[in-house]
């Protein structure tokens, strides 16, 4: 009996190391799968224009407001709203029979000043003389030089009285101070108005070229100057300005820089810089809510890589995968900037040489054995 319990020990011990091997063979089997073939690019440096994108605001490149610089009754209307108008061109005329009548009492004024300046300087005359052989006396003389002098300076009166006249019956012709497009009316004829009244008649905007306001936060102002100063970026000899219009197209002419506001708006936090822009057909118009691109720098060592190339780790940190020496898996925290045609610069983290994976990246993780293929040839695994 105890000989045939030794063999069925015998047995089981046989069975049970029998089956313990047949399960360590899959795993020697997993231990000896060949290293992931990834898709990897080279990281490159290169010379790179820095744009930003910033948003801004449409502006008449110039705006005046019509007001009367007479009072009187609007007699006619001599424009159409929404049209262009020249400058110099009569826009209202107001009734001007007052002011032709206050003309005509000028002119008689100073006719009459006139006629009295030749009296006073007829008797000064004769006074001069006849004060030398002490004929009259030397008060007469005085006060008839002085009454001279005074009706020069009554002549002098009437004269401004007179342009002052001709200056108030021109205003009656309300002209366009400027050329461009002009507005609504806030008048018709028949409407009372009055000399330098709160009231605008109507507004002519020149639009071709236009002005662009563009909003900058004083922060990326700072950051762009301290870059600048580290000699991170280049400072960017091209000042040209694209628009991205409100519907995502892009406008078909480029702008200007022309300056930036000296101070910083306190209630905004940011800086406003001008762009002129060309306006042929009109398609900005004036508070018009724009896009602006513009160069702010050249970054001379520059390192783009695919945005895709670029995943987030459970920090919210971006971070990317290279294959390193050793042919392993290496993840590198890095630092990116802005997006550049679909990638992304990259400010720290990744340089020039690098093997960036970026095919294969679901199958891989950090420290595991790859193979680097050129992207593109990746094989199935």
């Amino acid at each position: 009996m105890r000989q045939m319990l030794k063999v069925a020990s015998a047995v089981s011990l046989a069975l049970w190391l029998s089956a313990c091997g047949k399960e360590e063979a899959p795993s020697a089997a997993q231990q000896a799968q060949p290293p992931m073939e990834v898709g990897v690019v080279e990281v490159q440096a290169s010379s790179q224009n820095i744009k930003v994108e910033l948003p801004g605001r449409s502006r008449a490149f110039l705006e005046a407001e019509v007001r009367p610089q007479v009072s009187g009754i609007i007699m006619e209307r001599n424009f159409v709203e929404g049209r262009e108008v020249k400058e110099g061109q009569s826009l209202y005329k107001i009734d001007d029979a007052t002011y032709k009548a206050a003309l005509e009492s000028a002119k008689a004024d100073l006719a009459s000043a006139q006629a009295s300046l030749a009296s006073a300087k007829a008797r000064a005359a004769r006074y001069e003389k006849l004060v030398k052989t002490n004929a009259i006396s030397k008060q007469d003389y005085d006060e008839a030089d002085a009454a001279y002098k005074e009706a020069q300076a009554r002549v002098k009166v009437a004269e401004a009285q007179l342009h002052t006249a001709g200056i108030n019956l021109k205003y009656t012709q309300v002209q366009a101070p400027i050329s461009g497009r002009i507005g609504k009316s806030a008048v018709t004829p028949g409407a009372l108005v009055t000399a330098n009244q709160g009231q605008v008649l109507a507004t002519i905007q020149q639009l071709n070229p236009i002005n662009v306001d563009i909003t900058q936060s004083s922060a990326q102002l700072l950051a762009l100057k301290a870059k600048l100063r580290a000699g991170k970026l280049q400072a960017a000899d091209n000042a040209e300005v694209q628009l991205v219009l409100e519907d995502g197209t892009t406008y078909e002419h480029k702008g200007k820089l022309q300056f930036a506001e000296v101070s910083v708006d306190e209630n905004t936090g940011s800086v406003i810089l001008r762009a002129e822009f060309p306006n042929p057909d009109n398609v900005l118009l004036p508070g018009m809510y724009v896009r602006a691109v513009l160069n702010t720098g050249v970054d001379p060592n520059a390192i783009l890589v695919p945005q895709k190339a670029i995943t987030r780790n459970t920090r919210g940190e971006a971070v990317a995968m290279v294959v390193n020496a050793e042919s392993q898996v290496e993840a590198r925290n890095v630092t990116t900037a802005e997006v550049i045609d679909h990638q992304w610069r990259v400010t720290s983290g990744l340089k020039a040489g690098d093997k960036l994976i970026i095919e294969g990246l679901q199958k891989i993780r950090p420290g595991a054995p790859v193979v680097a293929k050129p992207a593109g040839q990746e094989q199935a695994q």
